[in-house]
């Protein structure tokens, strides 16, 4: 997803396209050549012109950010005087279909990334209460990913002309095309990742700065997005 929240009045910039490029609007673009044809592609985040305002992918993706998981458990006495699960604990997110390396979590859980669960495992340590008597009685983290929705197929608007449409100046815009596994404060710096995702992560050296964050996702929203300055 891309939304342009402010831009000034150059119009985007229309490159022959890489028809083996899998992407999404909000990902990040760069130029190769294939045989002796300049064409855009995914960046590696080495050299990235700009931001993708067209799609050609097999499936649709989405964030969850900052998903709260609370479950009641019955705790044993453990290690220290801490009271623990003495069984393993499953709880089910959201969604299913969740890609395993965008997964982070507050407190180490297994993830089944198809059928989007969560197991606590035995000997994890209790930490809420749920009740209010001063004894914790649940078990409670907090979860990023990014998941597949279900029952919508991938799409294409570069099949009729093969070119993809590239926001180069600066703007400030939002996506939900980032590492979930990061966090974003407000004006740090934004790479790109391996992948064509934007990052406060810096990948290498060689990795320049494209923008800077103006506002982090929330997740008082039914989607969350990341608000960016492209520099």
């Amino acid at each position: 997803m891309l939304r342009l929240v402010q831009c000034g009045n150059a119009l985007p910039i229309d490159f022959i396209c890489d028809p083996s490029a899998n992407f999404m609007p909000g990902m990040l673009a760069q130029l190769c050549v294939i045989g002796n044809q300049v064409m855009a592609t995914v960046s590696n985040g080495v050299a990235p012109i700009g931001i993708i305002d067209d799609i050609n992918t097999r499936a649709f993706t989405s964030v969850s950010w900052n998903e709260v998981k609370t479950v009641p458990a019955v705790g044993v006495p453990g290690p220290n005087g801490m009271l623990v699960t003495p069984v393993d604990v499953v709880a089910n997110l959201n969604h299913a279909g969740v890609s395993p390396k965008s997964f982070v979590s507050t407190v180490d859980v297994a993830l089944n990334p198809t059928n989007g669960t969560i197991t606590f495992p035995a000997g994890t340590p209790l930490n809420y209460d749920l009740l209010g008597t001063g004894t914790p009685n649940a078990l409670r983290t907090v979860v990023n990913y990014t998941y597949f929705v279900p029952n919508v197929p991938g799409d294409s608007s570069i099949l009729g002309s093969g070119r993809m449409t590239v926001w180069f100046q600066r703007m400030f815009f939002q996506t939900d095309q980032f590492e979930t596994n990061q966090t974003y404060a407000v004006m740090s710096n934004l790479y790109c990742n391996e992948h064509g995702l934007l990052t406060t992560r810096r990948p290498s050296p060689i990795h320049p700065a494209i923008a800077m964050c103006t506002a982090p996702p929330l997740a008082i929203y039914q989607s969350s997005y990341l608000e960016a300055m492209l520099y």
